[in-house]
């Protein structure tokens, strides 16, 4: 797989329409930073350890709804393998006006573009979500 991110992003996105309660991936760290980041956004319930049916690590996650629609209306991947994208702290996209959230990957760890701008760092701008 050459996008781990991009296949998160998508497996949420299509258990989301699909209306699943829950969604399991395989686990790295790179992914547990962006649910962390989702969970304190209030997009996603939560997320759990788990172990797929050939025993390896993965992460099973818990979506949200409100109101029977997707708590994740959509999901963007910004930077990807083939072409990475670096902002300044001043050059982080708001999104949809500050409804949204970006999610930047920055030398302090991962986190919203309103926590990299408090912490003034820029990055690689990951994924938005709204």
């Amino acid at each position: 797989m050459n996008d781990p991110i991009g296949d998160m992003l998508t497996r949420i996105r299509n258990a989301g329409m699909r209306g699943k309660s829950t969604v399991t991936m395989p686990a790295s760290k790179m992914r547990v930073r962006v649910l962390n980041v989702l969970a304190d956004e209030g997009y996603i319930r939560g997320f759990e350890d788990a172990t797929d049916s050939r025993g390896h690590p993965a992460i099973e996650v818990s979506l949200k709804y409100f109101e029977g629609a997707p708590a994740i209306r959509e999901m963007k991947r910004v930077s990807k393998p083939g072409r990475r994208v670096y902002m300044g702290v001043k050059d982080i996209p708001s999104v949809r006006q500050g409804l949204g959230v970006s999610i930047v990957s920055t030398p302090q760890g991962v986190m919203s573009d309103a926590n990299a701008r408090a912490a003034n760092v820029g990055g690689e701008v990951l994924c938005t979500v709204f």
